[in-house]
């Protein structure tokens, strides 16, 4: 049916439908002056249609992107073809309260657009059509499932009682560190550690008692680093740091740090107050190792050589203890 044959009442319903339909509908002038304001625009702005009919867009809204918009309502009238913007690019154009009940988390409603040329009987674009659509259940939607994937991935690489790297993901860190120093030679210092008579903390106080202490050794450790360094846990009682930018002796101030925090420190578990040692291992990286496993072994040695020596000390690899 060609538009000059709607009759009046055909053209009642319309503009009814119009009016309902939960879509926001927006006719400007090439100067955005409002000329066309529906009900869905009204009950979201809290705006009439007869007080914002004539009025420039920007005035009503100073908070809407001006310039941005500008360009693509001159491109859409240039080229007399339709544009879209989705949420993702930008949230919003208006800023609406939300106000679905379901998706209350959110503040703002997210919104779709569409931008239309309206043209006249000669063909020239004479009008914009903005067509705002409320997504925000879908943005909710995704947002969350977007929120949950990177918590997954984070609990993929961190250890679930400490919060520290866990084994596979610290010992990857220590691969590329091995090939930093390859490619730059700066000082840099592999650090292993572990709990000293773990075994007869858990015998004595039962294995809850043993987690709180080792995640007490954990929160000690990264009270003590740097933000640039990286610590681990490697298994069991046993930790492991990454010290970029150190020598062995800046490795050692920080690893006699740890020690003595925890050598006087009391920790109050549900069992009993325990206090208890550690024992640490050094190894500087030179050109001696030929892969990163090469470089952890020095580390470990080291711890080994701690632990012989009497425990409860820090030991720098190919150094007496």
């Amino acid at each position: 049916m060609a538009i000059k044959e709607i009759g009046a009442s055909t053209f009642h319903w319309l503009v009814d439908m119009l009016e309902s339909v939960e879509v926001g509908l927006v006719v400007l002038d090439l100067d955005f002056r409002v000329q066309a304001w529906n009900g869905f625009m009204e009950h979201h702005s809290g705006i009439t249609a007869s007080k914002i009919r004539e009025q420039v867009l920007f005035d009503m809204f100073p908070d809407i992107p001006k310039a941005w918009l500008t360009r693509k309502v001159d491109s859409v009238a240039m080229l007399n073809t339709r544009a879209f913007t989705s949420w993702e690019q930008r949230p919003y154009l208006f800023r609406f309260r939300n106000t679905r009940p379901i998706t209350g988390t959110e503040d703002f409603m997210y919104q779709n657009l569409t931008i239309s040329p309206l043209s006249g009987p000669d063909g020239q674009v004479e009008k914009i059509c903005l067509m705002v659509y409320d997504v925000t259940d879908i943005a909710t939607s995704k947002r969350a499932l977007e929120t949950a994937n990177e918590q997954l991935a984070k609990l993929s690489m961190t250890d679930r009682l400490t919060g520290l790297l866990n084994r596979g993901t610290w010992e990857n860190l220590i691969d590329a560190e091995y090939e930093r120093y390859r490619r730059y030679g700066h000082n840099t210092c592999l650090i292993m550690f572990d709990i000293d008579h773990f075994k007869a903390v858990n015998d004595t106080y039962g294995h809850l008692a043993g987690d709180e202490v080792i995640k007490y050794t954990a929160k000690v450790m990264k009270d003590n680093l740097r933000q640039s360094d990286s610590p681990g846990r490697y298994g069991g009682e046993e930790f492991g740091i990454i010290l970029p930018e150190t020598d062995a002796e800046g490795a050692r101030v920080i690893c006699e740090r740890i020690r003595e925090a925890i050598q006087n420190s009391t920790v109050q578990t549900t069992a009993a107050p325990i206090q208890y040692t550690v024992s640490i291992g050094i190894a500087p990286l030179t050109d001696r190792p030929e892969n990163h496993m090469q470089w952890l072994q020095q580390a470990d040695e080291a711890l080994y050589a701690a632990k012989e020596g009497g425990r409860n000390r820090v030991v720098v690899f190919g150094e007496k203890s």
